[in-house]
């Protein structure tokens, strides 16, 4: 979910050339003195992960319903999003009157974000489910799922499944907006990456880094790492993420082979619904805007 592997959203992207820097010097940059250092599931901090993900939603939010009311027969009042995390989307669009509901797989994740819906008077909508495996008692009409959280599937199978289930979660005629990082075939892929994010008295480092990538298994490995910034003192999180890369031929066989999905429109990460893109052997950060044909 950032500039290169998760989102764009405004963050200016620092690959290892701008930075001076090689790899295992990036790898090993040093905030100052952490009094506690982690080896743990980033997102089994919610509080830390909503910071760091969630504090530029705005673009997204508006370029969801600018999707809905560019791309649908009529403009959505129910939305979906399968590995919705903390929540920060599905919040959002509450608070602008859009009834919503989500699914993921870390029940800290859960709790966070149901406990946020209960602060503000919504439901508690939010549900622990394998986003490859799941029903819902009713259908929506649109899901999205914008970071990149779709690529933790790991094989085609349980992507092909997960598109299925969104297939009978979605009504006909509805949307699936699906943000993926490409890896492109005629240039180099970005390797690095660093931001922060600030709230209040919290302020979190992130970086982000290639382990591995390995194209015969499609399976790639990033560190990342929060360096967590409070009065109390500083901790460093540290994380491997494991990703299933696509080509963009890839992805097209993949939403072809679902059999419930046409790709209407492309975007980038720039969430401009006036400025659709065309995917290429370059291109990197595509949203695919997927109608639900049967």
């Amino acid at each position: 979910m950032t500039d290169a592997f998760y989102r764009s959203g405004g963050r200016q992207r620092l690959s290892f050339s701008r930075m001076g820097e090689t790899l295992d010097e990036f790898r090993y940059h040093e905030d100052p003195v952490m009094t506690e250092i982690l080896t743990e599931s980033i997102y089994d901090h919610p509080k830390y992960y909503d910071l760091v993900f969630g504090a530029d939603c705005a673009a997204e939010v508006k370029f969801i319903q600018s999707c809905g009311k560019q791309w649908m027969d009529r403009h959505p009042k129910k939305l979906f999003e399968p590995a919705c995390g903390t929540g920060r989307l599905l919040n959002a669009l509450a608070k602008k009157g859009f009834e919503v509901a989500g699914l993921d797989l870390n029940p800290k994740a859960v709790a966070f974000c149901n406990a946020r819906f209960k602060r503000h008077g919504f439901p508690e909508s939010v549900f622990v489910a394998d986003m490859a495996d799941f029903r819902t008692k009713e259908t929506y009409d649109l899901a999205f799922n914008t970071i990149n959280s779709f690529r933790h599937l790991a094989t085609e199978q349980s992507a092909r499944a997960h598109l299925q289930c969104l297939g009978k979660t979605i009504r006909k005629g509805g949307l699936y907006l699906l943000g993926i990082h490409l890896t492109p075939t005629d240039v180099t892929p970005s390797e690095t990456e660093s931001w922060s994010a600030r709230r209040g008295h919290l302020s979190i480092n992130t970086h982000m880094w290639t382990n591995d990538r390995n194209t015969k298994t499609r399976i790639e490995r990033f560190g990342i790492r929060f360096d967590v910034h409070r009065p109390s003192g500083s901790i460093r999180i540290e994380d491997e993420l494991v990703l299933r890369s696509y080509t963009p031929k890839q992805i097209d066989r993949l939403i072809a082979s679902a059999g419930c999905w046409q790709t209407v429109a492309t975007y980038d990460f720039g969430y401009d619904i006036d400025e659709p893109i065309e995917v290429d052997s370059a291109t990197e950060d595509v949203i695919y805007v997927l109608k639900r044909t049967a």
